[in-house]
């Protein structure tokens, strides 16, 4: 059986983080606050958090070295029905949501090459829902993706090994050229006169509407920015999902982790830096140029597309779009690849489609992989993935707290277990973690309930669905 190496793992964690986030998320940020300085704060505090999370799963990692992940960790810390209330939210919304995001992302980059390929070209119109030409292709590639996972492991393996490693040379380059060769010192310096701005703007009828922040008020700004940095540092706990096919996994699961996190944590927070050697933060929506638009407001958000034009002109839009698509395409498999072997742990404990449990002649879970496509397409159908992941994000960092309190309760309970790897800086930094996710949590309580309402009925819409599937389990095995 072919087996996944260390690097197969730190490929793993990066490939599922590198997204097209870091391409867009931080015009948002700087509408946030607008100030350079609180931009980097904001991914450097993902950044930590993700670490400090990813140094909390090496030890559970460690511990429970096979597929299933965090499902498992959550089970043997808890129970089976809150490790399904995971299992069922990361299927019903996260990695599927996530797929189908990811996908028309790809969708949308690719319409800049062939422009047939546009949300706007409705090529089905039922009513209730429109079927575009950029959708389509979104499916097909949810569909390639999953084909080629299904033939074996050693297909996803060589996709995740080319594109991953396309992905971090590419954000190496846009460092190596935003802060060596396309640098504009001036602009530096402007940046940094208003490095800690302290303020908030949006655009109304046209006029640019700011608010100064202060106090609760400021944090509460940055707690809000936080959103788009988090979600774009998400997907690192992918690789706990495939121990069971890594090589050495209680070793080469924490160091995956680890390692995988840190370089994607650094690489986020110097290509912002480099964004901000290339264009000013603040900037006109109604301007005609990339540069004069600035951070704040470039066009959709495309903070890397901007950064490239002022780089490379008018053939910007190609490269970036090029860059991303390979960006979204890696991404993608790295989700797929990883997420169906969670599922098929869910059903070798009687809580998902009993057939999910069983590889095929490949040695990969195939019917999981089927199953997870189905769902992820209709969801890129039906349009409401982006708002579905809005609501979920409250539920993610809910499931991430009581996972790494799970280590503390772990190290009462089972004392003696082996732990090849012993989070670092217990108790204070997985504490950290903690303290920070649930500020960001009650942050959200407070400024978007209208999210975590939702989140929370999505979680808890599969308690009726554990306990039919528990009593079905219990009636065949009786």
């Amino acid at each position: 059986m072919v087996k996944l190496r260390l690097i197969d793992g730190v490929f793993l964690v990066a490939g599922s983080m590198i997204g097209s986030g870091i391409f867009i998320v931080s015009a948002d940020i700087a509408r946030t606050t607008a100030g350079g300085g609180f931009l980097l704060l904001s991914w450097f505090i993902a950044g930590l958090m993700t670490l400090l999370g990813a140094l909390a799963f090496a030890e559970l990692s460690g511990m429970f070295p096979k597929s299933g992940g965090q499902y498992i960790y959550l089970r043997e810390a808890y129970n089976p029905f809150i490790s399904f209330l995971y299992g069922w939210t990361i299927f019903m919304v996260v990695n599927c949501g996530t797929i189908a995001a990811v996908a028309v992302a790809f969708s949308k980059y690719s319409g800049e090459l062939v422009p047939w390929f546009s949300m706007k070209n409705i090529l089905l119109d039922l009513g209730f829902v429109k079927i575009s030409s950029a959708q389509l292709l979104s499916v097909v590639l949810i569909v390639f993706l999953t084909w080629l996972n299904a033939k074996g492991i050693q297909y996803g393996k060589f996709i995740l090994r080319i594109f991953t490693s396309v992905k971090i040379i590419s954000l190496a380059m846009i460092i190596i050229l935003g802060l060596l060769v396309f640098r504009n010192a001036d602009v530096w310096q402007i940046n940094l006169l208003s490095f800690w701005n302290a303020q908030s703007v949006r655009v109304e009828n046209g006029e640019i509407i700011s608010r100064i922040l202060s106090g609760t008020g400021l944090l509460m700004a940055i707690g809000t920015g936080l959103v788009g940095s988090l979600f774009s540092c998400d997907a690192w706990t992918n690789v706990s999902y495939i121990a069971g096919e890594i090589e050495r996994p209680s070793r080469n699961i924490p160091k995956s982790l680890i390692y995988g996190v840190g370089l994607v944590a650094l690489l986020f927070l110097l290509v912002n830096v480099a964004y901000l050697n290339l264009l000013p933060l603040t900037g006109s929506p109604g301007a005609t140029d990339a540069f004069s638009k600035g951070i704040q407001f470039a066009d959709q958000d495309r903070v890397g597309t901007a950064a490239a034009t002022v780089m490379f002109g008018a053939s910007a839009t190609i490269i970036m779009a090029v860059l991303i698509m390979i960006s979204t395409f890696g991404c993608n498999n790295g989700i797929i690849l990883a997420g169906a072997r969670m599922y098929q742990a869910m059903a070798a404990d009687g809580l998902f489609f009993a057939k999910m449990k069983d590889n095929n002649r490949n040695e990969v879970p195939g019917f999981a992989l089927w199953i997870q496509a189905i769902w992820a397409s209709v969801l890129c159908l039906s349009g409401q993935y982006g708002q579905l992941l809005d609501y979920v994000m409250f539920s993610v960092m809910i499931f991430y707290i009581i996972t790494i309190v799970a280590v503390y309760i772990l190290r009462v309970r089972r004392p003696d277990i082996e732990r090849p790897y012993k989070a670092m800086g217990y108790p204070y930094l997985p504490a950290l973690y903690i303290l920070l996710a649930a500020a960001f949590c009650l942050n959200l309580i407070i400024n978007k309930p209208e999210f975590c309402v939702p989140s929370l009925v999505i979680v808890f819409l599969g308690a009726p669905v554990y306990f039919i599937w528990r009593r079905v389990y219990l009636v065949k095995n009786s």
